[in-house]
């Protein structure tokens, strides 16, 4: 188990899968006794939607991320030699590929059962964009780990047909640091906030499911103690009924030497009475 693997598979998950997975990773780490891989699986965050859309099209378009990089790097090149000609063929190229990769990549949301609005598309928009102006950002992008979408801090707008490439553009006028400082601050405490939120849900249905497991084991407890009383009684009443045999048994055996008796009387009976019959027609023989 190291760093990377986890966080690959971490940001190849879908959004809804991110929170519970991470915290199974960092118990395996800790239950492993790697406390400091735990706590870098804990420092990664679960991305936002965008930014899940712009991994899945790194994951699910392996072909087109090189021809992403390679034209940002033309780009650049092109901004810095102050290349008209060249920065115009590179700009049409530009917005194709934006368009090309834009509609892919909802594609690929759709297919994997998160359907994306204009909203979020227009996001991994400006992180395509962000890409091709930035060597960091693309790296960044390339590694299909971002949690949220990127911005490019200098665009590449298309060159015209009749611009002056001898003339640099304008350098952009430097923001406040207070200003990004705080911008920074909101970001944070809004992907804060959504972890919290993405837990509150994760243990409203781990506390669903536990409902539903105990009522499941009082229904269970209450079919066994019924079984378990039928189970008496069934035992009462096989007892009862064998002791009835028993005495059934009893009683046949009783009856049978009883019937025994009285037929061995019966013949005795018959013999007497076959003697008497007997002397009595002797005597009367004699008496004639």
């Amino acid at each position: 188990m190291d760093y990377d693997s986890v966080a690959d598979e971490l940001y190849a998950l879908r959004p809804e899968e991110f929170t519970a997975a991470r915290a199974s990773a960092m118990a395996s780490a800790r239950t492993a006794g790697d406390r400091e891989l735990a706590e870098r699986i804990r420092g990664l965050r679960k991305p936002s939607l965008a930014a899940w859309v712009s991994n899945l099209l790194v994951r699910g378009s392996p072909g087109e991320v090189e021809p992403l990089l390679r034209l940002g790097e033309g780009l650049r090149q092109a901004h810095q030699d102050l290349d008209g000609a060249q920065l115009r063929e590179l700009s049409r190229r530009q917005h194709a590929l934006i368009r090309a990769l834009s509609a892919r990549a909802r594609r690929l949301a759709q297919e994997a059962g998160h359907p994306i609005g204009e909203s979020v598309q227009r996001e991994v928009e400006n992180t395509l964009h962000a890409v091709l102006a930035d060597p960091e950002a693309a790296a960044v992008w390339a590694s299909g780990r971002l949690a949220k979408p990127l911005s490019a801090a200098v665009g590449f707008p298309a060159a015209a047909e009749g611009a002056r490439p001898k003339r640099p553009a304008p350098a952009p006028a430097p923001s406040r640091p207070g200003k990004k400082a705080g911008e920074r601050q909101r970001r944070l405490l809004a992907q804060a906030r959504e972890d919290v939120e993405a837990a509150e849900r994760e243990l409203g249905r781990l506390r669903d499911e536990a409902a539903t497991a105990g009522r499941e084991v009082a229904e269970a407890q209450r079919r066994m103690e019924d079984l378990q009383r039928r189970v008496e009684e069934l035992t009462g009443e096989l007892e009862r009924a064998r002791n009835e045999h028993q005495q059934a048994r009893f009683a046949e055996r009783t009856a049978r030497e009883r019937a025994r008796t009285a037929d061995r009387r019966v013949r005795e009976a018959g013999r007497k009475a076959a003697t008497a019959a007997s002397r009595l027609e002797r005597l009367t023989s004699s008496d004639a």
